[in-house]
């Protein structure tokens, strides 16, 4: 495992109101005083919130922080994504978080790529080394995925195609990854695989997530948090020792880092930021 490089990192989704701006921006400050290495942007399925989340970037880039959008290749074609790649290059952001991304309903195109790999091999292409490219790595197996040998195959071709590092899906099971990392290295790639950690603050949009994702909750986690059922501040003190332990097995063991899913909010990861002590180089 990379133990040489460290980047800690924090996710944000594009705001869709005003008071969700104004939120942002007020966790986007506070959040800042950690001095992350980025903070990355999402997008919505299809980069249906592609608009959202350049706005989000700029702004963010415009604050002198380092932004990270995610850029999805589904139903984009080269003339799009080469026109957004050079917007990014103009406002000066230097990270790419390359996705395929999900097929929104209703679409039927495709557009011109297919797969993460190819997009990653036409941000290499048009930009050359102006990026660090990011991509998704999936610890516990795509929901998507044949089987967890295809899954593993597609990976190393996102990693091969030139990719710099790796974010992986949120994980409560460290065995999960470091099986996913110890497979990875098997196979000749050894980019950084950063953990993707997700504070546990509210038992039913944990689980509606992660029924989506296909992110495991542990049995033992979950009939914890059952037992908690509307006493958020018990739920709050027990995922925060939980993750808390969990990121210090992962950065105990090598990890190269990790990569925060804020959910736009600023105490849950301020408070797991600040219990692990952690400092960005």
């Amino acid at each position: 495992m990379n133990t040489a490089y460290k980047a800690y990192s924090c996710e944000f989704f594009p705001p869709k109101t005003d008071k969700g701006a104004e939120k942002l921006r007020t966790t986007l400050t506070e959040l800042a005083k950690l001095k992350p290495a980025y903070f990355s942007v999402t997008f919505g399925a299809g980069g249906s919130t592609q608009e959202g989340t350049f706005d989000t970037v700029k702004e963010i880039q415009a604050k002198g922080y380092n932004a990270a959008p995610h850029l999805s290749c589904i139903g984009g074609n080269r003339d799009s994504i080469r026109e957004l790649l050079n917007s990014y290059i103009e406002i000066g952001v230097k990270r790419i978080v390359a996705l395929r991304g999900d097929m929104p309903s209703g679409m039927r195109e495709m557009g011109d790529f297919r797969y993460a790999n190819e997009l990653v091999e036409f941000i290499r292409v048009e930009t050359g080394d102006h990026f660090h490219i990011e991509v998704a790595a999936y610890p516990e197996i795509h929901p998507q995925a044949p089987s967890a040998k295809k899954d593993l195959e597609n990976f190393v071709r996102k990693a091969k195609a030139g990719a710099n590092a790796a974010i992986t899906q949120y994980f409560y099971n460290p065995d999960a990854y470091y099986r996913f990392v110890d497979d990875c290295q098997k196979l000749d790639v050894d980019i950084p695989i950063i953990p993707g950690i997700m504070p546990i603050t509210n038992h039913s949009n944990l689980k509606r997530f992660s029924d989506m994702c296909g992110a495991e909750i542990p049995r033992w986690i979950a009939k914890r948090l059952e037992g908690f059922a509307d006493d958020r501040e018990s739920i709050a003190a027990f995922g925060e020792e939980v993750v808390t332990e969990l990121c210090n097995n992962l950065l105990d063991n090598g990890a190269p880092g990790l990569h925060f899913y804020t959910m736009n909010q600023t105490r849950p990861t301020k408070t797991l930021w600040q219990n692990l002590g952690l400092e960005s180089d």
